[in-house]
């Protein structure tokens, strides 16, 4: 298969573009043909190389994707082929104390595609089928691939860790990277922040955010 991949930690010139042997999906896994991948500064960090975190090379880099279903491994029953999915590049185990309570992160074999294992910048990318979800209707493949990894970021520490309530002020720093851009609208759709509806506008309109719906969010 093609991928993006390095052979070594460095700059921009590491990276290399080129055939690779394509992954075969183990028990509970699937193989996704991926139809986009998305950038996040964690693929920096990866490239660069991260203190404490040695990699297997050569590494495929890419947390975020989305694509179609291509093979199953044995004991997969919730996909099929064809099946069109985004990717939560976060991989857990699914049946520890943790992870039964929703806190996926502190699961002990808790990793990241494109950080621990290969990831979707390549033809494809191997998960848990548990990791996959079906693609939003009316979503693209690009805006399918986009959100996963900041907008899972930004809700667990605004809805599941800071549990911010409707009518709370918040303070979003940083905006216009991902993660706060993504707590900015998750705050403006579940109602969570009184501002006044001209100022969202032209806060919207400057980062070219499309107007968001407001929906009622009960207790």
């Amino acid at each position: 298969m093609k991928a993006a991949f390095f052979l070594e930690h460095g700059d921009l010139e590491t990276i290399r573009y080129g055939d690779l042997p394509g992954p075969v999906p183990g028990p509970g896994q699937v193989r996704v043909r991926v139809r986009a991948g998305a950038l996040n500064h964690l693929d920096i960090f990866v490239r660069t190389g991260i203190p404490g975190l040695s990699l297997p090379l050569p590494h495929v880099m890419g947390s975020d994707g989305a694509g179609v279903v291509d093979s199953m491994g044995p004991g997969v029953t919730m996909r099929k082929q064809g099946d069109e999915v985004v990717l939560n590049p976060g991989i857990h185990c699914g049946t520890c104390e943790f992870c039964l309570r929703g806190e996926h992160s502190l699961c002990a074999s808790f990793h990241l595609l494109g950080e621990h294992v290969w990831g979707t910048f390549a033809d494809y990318v191997v998960a848990p089928e548990i990791n996959t979800y079906p693609k939003p209707e009316g979503l693209t493949w690009e805006e399918s691939a986009a959100f996963p990894l900041t907008y899972l970021t930004a809700w667990r520490m605004l809805v599941t860790k800071a549990r911010a309530r409707a009518g709370e002020s918040l303070l979003i720093v940083g905006i216009g990277g991902g993660v706060s851009l993504a707590a900015f609208q998750i705050a403006e759709i579940l109602n969570f922040a009184e501002c006044p509806e001209k100022a969202l506008r032209g806060l919207r309109q400057s980062l070219g955010l499309a107007p968001l719906r407001r929906v009622q969010r009960t207790r």
